[in-house]
């Protein structure tokens, strides 16, 4: 059984790695991204200028805000409570298709898009520091030292303009054209043109493969994988099934002196435990720490939390 405190030491190389759960990892927000209020199913948030009302199942105590202050949002996600359930935005008033917003060095356009998505996922940003803090930490080691990243299931591309601002060669990787084309606008928003980034539009576990074959390996790795979904010919996803498979393949990416890998999980009718187990049994020689929970986003001026998402990470040191 795993060690459920804070684990602060590293296995070595050959071992199975430490292993440390329940981790929560706190997003409280920041200058263009606050919870607001959440209650009875749904969520109020604030997303740059905008403030916008989502259905969420997770969502289960009393809201706390006045009724007036959730009637004027600005848009309302109605429709299916499943995280990619169909529905409509309602708008009140003259809202744009798209809206800057930053975080850190990266600026990006969030945007009303279909299955209630706005362009962005706030809970990672507990991620995003804690990779740009390895790959700092890393390079001070290292300075002459390449380091590059993969960033699996990539959408819009935050996960991948932030550790390239820290010198690192990313490789981002979706099957969307249109998460792609709103990835690289987001780089020419941020003026991070000339940054090392591959774009690749291809199914997720096609470009993995390959990549097993053509013995590529990578310092880090970043995988945020659908519960569902399609590559560009009609390749099949489903997590359940697809994802112990990329997992093995993943673990003969990760170079000798491989820094991370990072997965999430959202939406799925499991625990992090279970996506912990499956880490544990690729990484079993990997050695470093294994640490596995729950993404949570702290309501303002609040000391309650909303959980978004489950997630695994592994560290050499």
């Amino acid at each position: 059984m795993a060690d459920q405190t804070s684990a602060s030491s590293f296995a070595p190389s050959g071992k199975p790695p430490v292993q440390s759960w329940p981790v929560i990892l706190e997003t409280k927000g920041w200058k263009d991204y606050r919870l607001l209020d959440m209650g009875e199913g749904q969520k109020l948030e604030r997303y740059g200028r905008f403030t916008i009302v989502r259905p969420e199942p997770q969502a289960m105590g009393a809201r706390r805000q006045k009724e007036s202050v959730w009637n004027r949002a600005d848009a309302v996600f109605s429709g299916d409570t499943e995280e990619e359930g169909p529905g409509r935005w309602k708008f009140s008033g003259n809202v744009p298709e798209t809206w800057p917003m930053s975080y850190g060095p990266a600026r990006y356009n969030g945007r009303f898009m279909s299955f209630r998505h706005v362009g962005v996922f706030p809970e990672q940003a507990a991620h995003w520091d804690w990779v740009n803090g390895k790959i700092r930490s890393e390079r001070e080691r290292n300075p002459d030292k390449s380091l590059k990243i993969l960033n699996l299931f990539g959408y819009t591309g935050l996960a991948s303009l932030l550790p390239a601002t820290e010198g690192a060669q990313v490789t981002h990787v979706d099957a969307s054209k249109k998460a792609i084309g709103y990835a690289r606008e987001n780089q020419a928003m941020s003026g991070l043109e000339d940054l090392p980034i591959r774009w690749i539009c291809e199914d997720a576990s096609k470009f993995v493969a390959r990549e097993v074959r053509r013995g590529n390996t990578y310092d880090g790795i970043i995988l945020d994988p659908p519960k569902y979904g399609r590559g560009p010919k009609g390749e099949v996803w489903d997590i359940y099934t697809s994802l112990p498979g990329m997992l093995a393949d993943l673990q003969k990416l990760l170079a000798k002196d491989a820094l991370f890998m990072i997965l999430t999980a959202y939406a799925i009718r499991s625990s992090f435990v279970s996506i912990h187990e499956l880490m544990a049994e690729t990484l079993h020689q990997q050695g470093g720490l294994l640490e596995s929970g729950e993404l949570v986003i702290r309501e303002e001026n609040s000391t309650r939390a909303l959980s978004t998402s489950l997630f695994s990470r592994w560290s050499s040191r």
